[in-house]
């Protein structure tokens, strides 16, 4: 039996709310993801929810768990990570490691027990979708399952399935 956690970046915005592109995207989105969620997850920041909320109108699906927000997939270090993208000679969370190899160690560990934890609150066969940031996803994942991924554009994202105590790392969509 699996749990899956789908880790998406959320769409085109302009400050924290999203732009008509963005809405348009999110929606489309919604149309594309095949499979019911048990629980849609928001990092807290308008733009993430906002994506979920989007994503939900275009799949025309009920979710019986709602849309949760968990803060945990936030950081709460986001200048760090902004200063740290400035001295960074890429995007990805190996550059990010060269630039600040501290921030991306605790944040690392740190985003790496939150999306453990949902997948503990996951019923067995259990989906969640979650809203929310590069590269806090791409950490989370390096945390739980210590593989480095590529930078998730504005409405891409990753898929984490657990079986057992085993976790895989797939695209998503």
């Amino acid at each position: 039996m699996a749990k899956t956690v789908d880790l998406l970046r959320h769409t085109d915005s302009e400050g924290d709310a999203l732009t008509q592109d963005g809405v348009r995207a999110a929606v489309a989105l919604g149309g594309r993801l095949t499979g019911r969620y048990d629980l849609l997850v928001s990092s807290g920041a308008q733009r993430a929810t906002q994506t979920l909320a989007c994503v939900l109108a275009g799949s025309g699906q009920r979710v019986a768990g709602g849309v949760i927000v968990e803060t945990g997939f936030r950081s709460a270090v986001e200048d760090r990570w902004r200063e740290a993208a400035k001295r960074a000679s890429g995007k990805d969370l190996e550059a990010f490691q060269q630039a600040d190899p501290e921030l991306v160690e605790k944040e690392s560990t740190l985003l790496g027990s939150v999306l453990r934890n949902l997948f503990d609150r996951l019923p067995e066969n259990g989906r969640a979708l979650v809203a929310g940031h590069s590269p806090t996803h791409e950490a989370a994942v390096l945390g739980l399952c210590g593989q480095l991924v590529q930078p998730l554009a504005k409405g891409a994202g990753v898929r984490v399935v657990r079986e057992g105590a085993a976790y895989r790392v797939e695209p998503l969509g």
